[in-house]
């Protein structure tokens, strides 16, 4: 009979976890609490300092909150690493790695209709 011992290993499965903050993963709080910011600031410089009516300035104020949110919840909440990079780098240079339809030509059978 051998003399086996149990072998431990550290997995470390700790640091692949960048924490959560009210729900948010990672540092994205940080991104929603700039954003509140710069909302706050807008509507206070508009309102007291440029003498905008209220309405409007709480309008124009919710714009940087708004693209704050939809950054955070359609970017990066959830996503992999560098999503909202690779979304960015599509949209300017289209596929990768895969032919792009809209610079195809047309099949050369289609051009002319058999019967």
């Amino acid at each position: 009979m051998s003399n086996q011992t149990l072998r431990l290993t550290e997995t470390n499965s700790a640091d692949d976890s960048k924490g959560r903050t009210w729900g948010l993963e990672g540092n994205l709080f940080w991104y929603m609490t700039g954003g509140c910011f710069v909302s706050v600031m807008t509507l206070l410089l508009l309102f007291s300092a440029l003498r905008f009516s209220f309405m409007a300035s709480l309008v124009i104020a919710a714009i940087p909150l708004m693209i704050t949110l939809v950054y955070v919840y359609g970017f990066r909440q959830g996503k992999p690493p560098g999503y909202d990079v690779d979304c960015v780098d599509c949209w300017l240079n289209g596929a990768g790695f895969g032919p792009t339809l809209s610079r195809q030509p047309g099949h050369p059978l289609r051009r002319h209709h058999v019967r």
